[in-house]
C-alpha cells in the first residue's frame, strides 16, 4: 500500500460570525494512510473541555469544527493539523466575532456563458455578508451537490462552480443564492453548451462509383 502525506484539497476559509449565532470551519483533506486530525486556536489544542459546546468530526477526509454558539473571546487563529506516517499539513484561519450585521451583497454576479461540448466551465461569484453568508447553487431550481462532476470551491468571498466536462443536457438557467441572518441575495444566469455538428452525408461519399470504373479503367489501358 502507497503512502501520501497529508494535502488540504479544500483548506480552511475564515469566518465572520455573528455574536451568539453558529461557526463552522471545514477542510477536505487527503493522504494516506488515513491522517489523525488535530484542532488548535492560537496555538492552543483544542478539545471539549478546552472550549466546551464545540462539535469536532472527522469523516471521508472532510474535517469539521463548529461551535453552535459564539462569543468575542472565540476570536482568533483557528488551524486544522492533519498527520500520518508519510508527513503532516496544516492549514489556518481566522474566526471573528462581530456584533455588527450587512446583508449579502454580490460583488462579482454570475454571468451567462456558451460554451462547446466537452469544454470545462467556470461559473463564480464573489460575495461578501456579515455573518458569512451560506453560499448555494442550483440549475433549473435544484441545488447542485459538489461531486467529481461538479464541483463547489471556495476562496474567500470568491465561490465557484466547477463543471469539468459540459454536455449540452447541462445547459439551463443556473442561479446562486447567499443567505444569513439579515437577508439572501439571488444571482442568475445561463449556460448553453453547444453539442457536435452533424457532418452532412454528401462529404462522407469522397469517391462515386464513376470516380472507381474510371480508375479501373485506366488501369487496364496501363496494363
Amino acid at each position: 500500500m502507497s503512502t501520501q502525506a497529508p494535502t488540504f484539497t479544500q483548506p480552511l476559509q475564515s469566518v465572520v460570525a455573528l455574536e451568539g449565532s453558529a461557526a463552522t470551519f471545514e477542510a477536505q483533506i487527503s493522504g494516506s494512510p488515513v491522517p489523525e486530525v488535530s484542532w488548535f486556536r492560537d496555538g492552543q489544542v483544542l478539545s471539549t473541555t478546552t472550549l466546551p459546546g464545540i462539535q469536532i468530526l472527522f469523516s471521508d477526509g472532510r474535517a469539521v469544527l463548529r461551535i453552535p454558539a459564539v462569543m468575542a473571546a472565540h476570536s482568533g487563529r483557528f488551524s486544522v493539523r492533519a498527520t500520518n506516517g508519510a508527513g503532516q499539513a496544516t492549514s489556518t484561519a481566522e474566526l471573528l466575532v462581530t456584533v455588527e450585521t450587512a446583508p449579502p451583497n454580490f460583488l462579482q454576479r454570475l454571468q451567462s456563458l456558451t460554451v462547446r461540448q466537452g469544454s470545462q466551465v467556470r461559473l463564480d461569484v464573489r460575495v461578501t455578508g456579515i455573518p458569512t453568508p451560506a453560499v448555494k447553487f442550483y440549475r433549473e431550481g435544484a441545488e447542485i451537490q459538489s461531486s467529481a462532476d461538479f464541483r463547489i470551491l471556495q476562496d474567500g468571498d470568491l465561490y465557484t462552480l466547477l463543471i469539468a466536462e459540459a454536455f449540452p443536457e447541462d445547459s439551463g438557467t443556473y442561479s446562486v443564492t447567499a443567505t444569513n441572518n439579515s437577508g439572501r441575495a439571488t444571482s442568475t444566469a445561463e449556460l448553453l453548451v453547444q453539442g457536435e455538428e452533424a457532418v452532412p452525408a454528401k462529404k462522407l461519399k469522397t469517391v462515386s462509383t464513376s470516380q472507381i470504373s474510371a480508375s479501373q479503367s485506366r488501369v487496364q489501358r496501363v496494363r
